[in-house]
């Protein structure tokens, strides 16, 4: 069993850690939902924060394009949604659920994240898990049999962050000695191998052990390493990559040569970061205000959003469109972009192109985006 470091999620200057559950605290849910995503026990589109159940113990939550999971401070794990292909991991195909189910009786799964109608997990003593629909680099299992039900990657036991982008096939893993791996399908370079193909088993991005954090996007990767730095590769379109460019690439390159990053986000087509001064930054298409930047300009290098530096790490956001929020170090929480289906929680269908505060609770503890709906973990009333 490894001994997992914990600290800040992308903390520059950390290695071989995983990314600590986060504080227990009620688990709350908002936006628009076809197969019960929010766990609220519907399939209503709701524009406002609302419970899921009553439990005051979650810590982390992760998601697929039809599927939502979330741990508890005991270990537990739980899913809800489509369970398509098994993706819930209650040993099913077709019994969709819109409220909070255990998956098995475990009491030792530490992270989860989500695919297109997959995931994957992590659990306390280091290793890997997966289930759900596995057609082409969807599970590392080197095959392409399903599984309704997680089952364990391998037998290695140093697996310490994940990364996977919802709706997508591509992940990315870090193990405890800092090296970065990857697998899914590399037609755009996102998995850095200097090539276009597809893996279906974890394969390592070079030979380096400074990685600290990796967030996988549609058809791209961006990482921060031990010293600060910020490195992308994989699709480029409207300059999510930012270097300045859109030209796609099929390695890691530096983004520019500041050494003061702390935590990057990718989305579809654009990517939020914060430095170790607590300043936010965005880049990529920002057709709906998703870059908080006060327009709809596209960039293609990072610009700084607002001058404020109490951003707490970026908020854990996978691949999704127009909507993006985090939670401030003051414990308040801020969303932007389009909210015409509810998905910032703001009680409206209004768009903002600048961070707005939903509510006025400073109890937040995390949050989490995907496409047009977001949960949040906040400390008990």
């Amino acid at each position: 069993m490894p001994n997992i470091k914990k600290g800040m999620m992308g903390a520059a200057g950390s290695s071989g850690f995983i990314a600590p559950p986060g504080t227990p605290g009620e688990l709350w849910g908002w936006g628009s939902q076809g197969d019960g995503q929010l766990g609220v026990g519907n399939v209503l589109t709701i524009s406002s924060p609302t419970q899921v159940g009553s439990s005051a113990t979650w810590v982390s939550v992760g998601y697929g394009n039809v599927i939502t999971g979330a741990i508890k401070s005991d270990g537990t794990l739980w899913t809800w949604g489509a369970a398509h292909h098994g993706a819930t991991g209650h040993g099913n195909i077709d019994t969709h659920v819109s409220s909070p189910v255990q998956v098995g009786s475990l009491t030792d799964w530490h992270t989860i994240q989500g695919g297109s109608q997959h995931m994957c997990a992590l659990k306390t003593d280091g290793t890997l898990w997966a289930w759900g629909r596995n057609d082409g680099g969807h599970l590392p299992f080197n095959d392409n049999i399903k599984r309704s039900s997680p089952v364990q990657v391998g037998s290695l036991t140093d697996w310490a962050q994940l990364s996977s982008a919802s709706s997508y096939k591509v992940h990315a893993a870090i193990k405890t000695d800092g090296t970065l791996w990857v697998w899914g399908v590399g037609s755009s370079g996102e998995l850095g191998q200097d090539n276009t193909i597809t893996y279906s088993s974890p394969v390592q991005v070079g030979s380096l052990t400074n990685w600290a954090q990796a967030s996988a996007g549609s058809a791209n990767i961006a990482a921060v390493k031990t010293d600060g730095t910020l490195w992308t590769w994989g699709s480029n379109g409207l300059g999510k990559g930012g270097l300045g460019d859109t030209i796609a690439r099929s390695s890691p390159v530096q983004v520019g040569s500041l050494t003061n990053w702390a935590s990057v986000t990718c989305h579809s087509n654009d990517t939020n970061a914060v430095k170790t001064d607590g300043t936010l930054w965005s880049w990529g298409r920002n057709n709906g205000g998703q870059s908080g930047l006060g327009d709809v300009i596209t960039r293609s290098s990072p610009v700084q959003v607002g001058s404020l530096t109490d951003w707490g790490t970026v908020a854990h956001r996978v691949t999704g469109n127009e909507t993006f929020g985090n939670v401030k170090t003051d414990g308040t929480l801020w969303v932007v972009g389009q909210g015409a289906i509810g998905g910032l929680g703001m009680n409206n269908a209004l768009s903002y192109s600048s961070p707005v505060q939903v509510g006025s609770l400073n109890t937040w503890t995390s949050s989490f985006f995907y496409d047009d709906k977001g949960h949040g973990i906040k400390s008990p009333s």
